[in-house]
């Protein structure tokens, strides 16, 4: 633990936690009808948060984890990220660059679309096509607007040459991120999705459940359960409940005090992926009053980063130093720890003339670990002279509203490649997850002499630097790293313990119950 500039005061779990803090209960799931339950059978039943009655399946438009998991049982990417971060090859069976790095030749694996379609480079373009055309809104499309469309072109039926309008040794990456699955030439809608992922679609409704249904001449074999249901249970409890009832096999992100819960459980056990999550509280650079720097300052020296992890993480995560991805490849090796200086950060808040300036935290159900900690630091941001106050959102329409309007909310953020980080959240260019309004031009230039670097040791140095210009002047600060949790019915095998937005998180084609 690292001294803290002043003892806050006396603020118990169970003072923060307040009514966050309830024991799980068995919750009736309408959706469930039909088949085996989430406890036994051939139709495997999984929770996760939903994302309401707007959402689709199109698998370029992932912004919830759900989305993201569902597009991985239909869907398949050219490469998957490791539990490091790197590219695997997936549908991608090979693949090159030229020696300027502009011009990359893939060979696909030899396999078929759920219609008995062959998988070929056609299928490539028209994805990537898809994913850059603004009509789509993908959430991936910054990945590929570099790609040179009329010069690519298909070598033979599984053999294709991207080419790039400028150098990128890091692109295979970028074919591994959420939002890249792979779909067939000519496909535009998918209310009856087609993809070469291990289950095929059987049905859907919008805020309701998803099933699918075993696909046999899947490339990595058939899975091993002959459906698999994807529930929507928003609330945390409630999938802790359906999970102890043996109403679903997996619950989908759990809190600490929830794993807490599973320990010694017969029915149920609990995987848990260190450090798997950043969480961050954002702080507006473009709106008052944290667009005066002294007050950004302020509140990064006023946070009790341990008390958080202390109290809201309960002692299962690490504090965090306003930077993401700790341990990961590109990581700074020598960040200085940010210690608490409360009297330091009182001045500070003088010196703007904020004193007694409120504040509103927004917040929502969105992560389970929001609220108390809005809570907490409401309490320590009122010990450098600032009243803050938690307000909570409409989980649906969380990330939209905290663009849209509000100066300090929580996010989080699960594993990425730091290049990825950088590239599609940090550059100018980057919207869709810009919590801060920060714009810096030097940062897109160090990214684009990072990836257009063949020297290793020139491209981190790169990125480096824009680490610690994104960690100076962005807003964003990281509190902690949390784990990653999800709880599994006991009788349930095959599903690795694994870090999200990795290749292997959310996979359930190897996954059996008994």
């Amino acid at each position: 633990m690292r001294p803290t500039g002043r003892p806050g005061p006396a603020l118990s779990r169970r003072t923060v936690l307040g009514g966050v803090l309830a024991a799980a209960a068995a919750v009736p799931l309408a959706a469930c009808s039909g088949g085996a339950g989430g406890g036994g059978g051939e139709r495997l039943r999984v929770a996760f948060a939903g994302g309401g009655s707007t959402e689709n399946l199109d698998p370029h438009l992932v912004p919830q984890f759900v989305d993201q998991a569902r597009a991985k049982a239909c869907f398949d990417t050219l490469t998957g990220w490791s539990q490091e971060m790197t590219a695997t090859p997936r549908l991608a069976e090979s693949y090159e660059p030229d020696a300027t790095g502009t011009r990359w030749r893939i060979r696909l694996r030899d396999t078929r679309f759920h219609d008995g379609r062959p998988l070929t480079g056609a299928d490539v373009l028209h994805t990537f096509r898809r994913i850059v055309d603004p009509a789509t809104t993908a959430t991936a499309a910054s990945l590929f607007k570099g790609v040179d469309f009329a010069a690519s072109r298909t070598v033979s039926d599984r053999e294709l040459e991207i080419v790039l309008s400028a150098p990128n040794f890091l692109f295979p990456l970028s074919w591994g991120a959420p939002g890249t699955e792979i779909v067939p030439q000519g496909t535009t809608e998918f209310s009856r999705p087609v993809g070469t992922g291990p289950f095929r679609f059987v049905s859907f409704t919008p805020g309701g459940p998803a099933l699918y249904a075993a696909h046999d001449g899947y490339f990595d074999g058939a899975p091993a359960s002959r459906e698999l249901e994807f529930l929507p249970i928003d609330e945390e409890n409630a999938r802790l409940g359906a999970l102890l009832s043996g109403q679903v096999a997996y619950a989908h992100d759990l809190r600490p005090a929830s794993a807490r819960q599973l320990e010694g459980n017969s029915a149920a056990r609990v995987l848990s992926a260190p450090e798997s999550t950043s969480q961050f509280l954002n702080l507006r650079v473009d709106r008052p009053p944290f667009s005066d720097p002294r007050l950004r300052e302020a509140v990064r020296l006023g946070i009790d980063r341990e008390a958080l992890v202390r109290v809201v993480l309960l002692g299962s995560g690490q504090v965090g130093d306003d930077l993401f991805g700790p341990g990961l490849q590109y990581y700074p090796a020598d960040v200085p720890r940010v210690a608490r200086d409360v009297d330091r950060a009182r001045a500070l808040v003088a010196q703007a003339g904020a004193t007694g300036t409120r504040v509103e935290l927004q917040t929502s159900s969105t992560d389970p670990n929001f609220s108390p900690a809005a809570t907490l630091i409401a309490a320590q941001l009122g010990e450098i002279g600032l009243a803050a106050a938690p307000r909570v959102l409409d989980s649906k329409t969380y990330f939209s509203e905290i663009r849209r309007s509000g100066v300090a909310a929580f996010s989080r953020t699960g594993t990425l490649p730091i290049p990825d980080y950088i590239g599609r959240r940090r550059l100018t260019t980057s919207t869709s997850n810009d919590y801060t309004g920060y714009r810096n031009p030097e940062v897109d230039r160090l990214y684009a002499a990072a990836t257009a670097a063949r020297d290793e040791q020139a491209r981190t140095a790169a990125l480096v630097r824009a680490q610690q210009l994104v960690r100076a002047d962005s807003g964003n600060l990281v509190w902690g790293t949390s784990n990653w949790n999800v709880g599994i019915a006991a009788e349930l095998s095959g599903v690795e313990n694994a870090r999200p937005n990795s290749h292997a998180w959310a996979r359930f084609d190897k996954a059996r119950l008994g």
